[in-house]
């Protein structure tokens, strides 16, 4: 297990960010990246994003409601929103500051160095936070294909060990 990030020193990090993604569903992967985010930034506003080009088995509230449930209530610096446009509109309309993105290999990396191009040109940085080694294969469609088990939504709220299934390799798509 990863010892716990120290708090960030006195007036450092007094940014509000922002991560957001499907969370379709919300597996552990997630979760390490809201906990390492916490700990840069004041505050950290978990959105659950609509993308036309995926097609989720709930909406953006019941999932939005899911990733609530699997936060730690300690985590009060951690908020959760639904919405439906650009990232880059929301950071300006409610103060955020930057936008991170969790980051599993480096066909991740180049599609979400477009993305944090394009939210740059509309004023908004990106963070990007490399995902640990034993979670660089968890994708939200693996978890929802079964190929990885114990990292899922159930895993994540009930703080189970997670197991990758040896008969099948894990799926890189995007989560």
């Amino acid at each position: 297990m990863t010892p716990e990030p120290r708090p960030p020193a006195p007036g450092a990090g007094r940014v509000r960010a922002v991560y957001p993604g499907s969370f379709d569903p919300f597996t552990a992967g997630h979760l390490d990246v809201v906990r390492r985010a916490r700990h840069l930034f004041e505050e950290v506003v978990v959105l659950v994003a609509i993308n036309g080009a995926k097609h989720p088995g709930r909406d953006e509230e019941e999932r939005a409601s899911a990733v609530r449930a699997a936060l730690p209530s300690a985590w009060t610096s951690v908020t959760v929103a639904a919405w439906s446009g650009l990232t880059a509109t929301w950071c300006r309309r409610h103060g955020a500051g930057v936008i991170v993105r969790g980051l599993r290999n480096t066909t991740d990396l180049q599609a979400e160095n477009q993305l944090a191009a394009m939210n740059q040109s509309l004023g908004v940085p990106t963070v990007f936070l490399p995902a640990r080694p034993e979670l660089a294969g968890v994708s939200s469609t693996a978890v929802r294909a079964g190929e990885v088990l114990g990292y899922g939504p159930d895993a994540v709220s009930h703080g189970e060990r997670p197991t990758c299934r040896r008969d099948e390799p894990t799926s890189p798509s995007r989560s």
